[in-house]
């Protein structure tokens, strides 16, 4: 939204954003959450596997209520154990 090139796409995604926002409660991320994305990052390392930081939140935030993550680039998401991943 804040990086559209014209008022109608700004607008569009806004209004895009405040529907999955109506439909999708948002959660905190816990100390919980921190731990499990540390501990899957630690063990991703050790078997050369890189994950970024923000992908690995969002999926980490999606595992523990049971959520699938939905994306057009699954590649990062897919590297996150037990994380339902759908493709968009």
């Amino acid at each position: 939204m804040w990086r559209a090139n014209s008022q109608e796409l700004a607008d569009r995604r806004r209004i895009y954003l405040q529907e999955v926002f109506s439909a999708i409660s948002v959660q905190s991320f816990t100390k919980e959450m921190g731990e499990r994305a540390a501990r899957i990052d630690a063990e991703s390392r050790k078997a050369g596997i890189v994950i970024p930081l923000a992908d690995l939140q969002i999926g980490v935030a999606a595992l523990e209520p049971g959520y699938a993550v939905a994306t057009h680039n699954a590649r990062h998401f897919r590297m996150i154990p037990n994380l339902d991943v759908r493709q968009f």
